[in-house]
């Protein structure tokens, strides 16, 4: 679909936005059932039936949108070999531990990519009621319904970062170099949450191994603001890839992979 243009793209962001309105109440009342949790590759690796039942619920109307997209979503067997054409991203539930153990501080996460490239992205942290929403194929953010500016091109000393805990406490391309220059690390447990504060200019940058579902809608909405994001090992993004990702102003960017190489 190569004619697709920024009014049909427009259209769609409305469509998906009053989706995801309903797909709070929809998580909302899974919620207050009994979970049913099972683990993945660990006992810090969860599924639930919420992140199931929220991917097929997803797909089902992304699917009444562009029935010839493709889609990646992270509850399913993903052998996507290319990115060309149309391709959703699905992560219905990022960060199911704090959603299993805390129930707050996830999200849910929708992109739009076009032979690669990102046009639309939507990060809803579901428990405070923010959506971020946009991306280079209208050419603005949203959060809810109001357009938001950049964050400021801060440095790297001022500003607060968000890092993986695990990696942070080993070490990991030399993370604890990278905390000591900031003013300090947060650790969420959700890339979705973490990427909100990086486009909300709350933090100045954030890096975590992550899988394409992880990262595709914040590198939507980070393209929108000039934020540079990009694998710690100074290879560009690519949606069918996971890796150790790195969103940050560009003035911080710079900054990190001096400090990681």
């Amino acid at each position: 679909m190569k004619n697709i243009d920024k009014d049909f793209l427009l259209q769609l962001d409305a469509k998906i936005v009053e989706f995801l309105v309903k797909d709070r109440q929809f998580i909302f009342e899974k919620m207050g059932k009994h979970l049913e949790v099972d683990e993945k590759q660990n006992r810090r690796d969860l599924v639930t039936e919420v992140d199931r039942g929220n991917q097929a619920h997803i797909i089902e109307a992304l699917s009444q949108l562009l029935p010839d997209a493709k889609i990646l979503a992270e509850e399913s067997e993903n052998d996507l070999t290319d990115a060309k054409g149309l391709m959703w991203v699905i992560d219905p539930i990022d960060g199911t531990m704090n959603f299993v153990k805390q129930r707050e501080d996830f999200a849910v996460m929708i992109a739009l990519y076009e032979d690669g490239k990102p046009l639309l992205g939507y990060i809803y942290d579901v428990m405070r009621d923010v959506l971020l929403h946009g991306g280079p194929g209208i050419g603005v953010v949203y959060k809810n319904q109001d357009v938001i500016n950049p964050p400021a091109n801060l440095a790297l000393e001022e500003s607060l970062i968000g890092l993986s805990g695990p990696m942070l406490v080993n070490n990991a391309y030399h993370f604890q170099d990278v905390e000591k220059r900031t003013l300090g690390a947060r650790v969420i447990g959700s890339a979705g949450i973490e990427f909100i504060r990086v486009l909300l200019g709350k933090q100045i940058g954030y890096v975590s191994s992550l899988k394409p579902w992880d990262f595709a809608a914040g590198n939507a909405l980070a393209a929108v603001f000039g934020l540079k994001v990009g694998y710690v090992d100074g290879e560009a993004i690519n949606v069918l890839k996971s890796g150790v990702v790195l969103v940050a102003t560009k003035k911080a960017y710079s900054a990190i992979m001096s400090i990681v190489k």
